[in-house]
């Protein structure tokens, strides 16, 4: 009982540490556009969640407040009757919450289950280690991370040199945004 109730943590953390990486790499990526939150969230992706409207945390903690909901109701066994705390049902499978709404497992074999639930379970640690990574890269040097890996593969130290210059003092995370993107493009450009 207690492999299975591990398991289905990591199967969950898993899932969670994949939309995280796509979510962060996403959001630099569309950050100062109009196509979210007309523009508001800019900087490294460390910084958007204090940036974002009050409105979008208030339907998203409902949505996860819902999924969590469906989630405790299908695996976990009624605390009130268990015989004691934190234990999943005995017919659960781990990570099997019946969620298939492409119908892409319909009419699956065993096998082919078993391998795509394996792929999806290594995916899930990488993709823990992957947001860590980000993280940690994020909270180091305070840069986006594509276009800082850009500017420093292409050996432009001075580019990045001059950016924390300009950006040294200030607490406006759209201005050091600026600065770096003039710093890249000076380091695109240069011979």
């Amino acid at each position: 009982a207690e492999a299975q109730r591990f398991a289905d943590v990591e199967i969950t953390h898993g899932r969670v540490a994949m939309l995280s990486s796509l979510g962060f790499l996403v959001g630099e990526q569309v950050e100062g556009s109009g196509f979210l939150f007309d523009a508001e969230v800019t900087g490294p992706a460390i910084n958007h969640f204090q940036q974002v409207p009050a409105t979008f945390w208030g339907l998203l903690g409902a949505l996860i407040f819902t999924v969590e909901a469906n989630r405790v109701q299908k695996a976990w066994q009624n605390p009130f009757q268990a015989d004691k705390l934190f234990l999943l049902k005995d017919d659960f499978t781990p990570g099997d919450y019946q969620f298939d709404p492409l119908k892409l497992s319909a009419g699956k074999d065993v096998e082919w289950l078993n391998d795509k639930k394996l792929k999806e379970l290594n995916n899930g640690r990488v993709a823990m280690v992957a947001i860590s990574g980000m993280i940690a890269q994020e909270l180091v040097n305070g840069l986006n991370l594509i276009p800082a890996d850009e500017v420093l593969e292409m050996g432009k130290a001075d580019a990045l040199v001059a950016m924390g210059a300009q950006c040294a003092g200030t607490v406006d995370e759209a201005a050091c945004a600026k600065a770096f993107e003039a710093a890249e493009r000076v380091a695109t450009f240069a011979p």
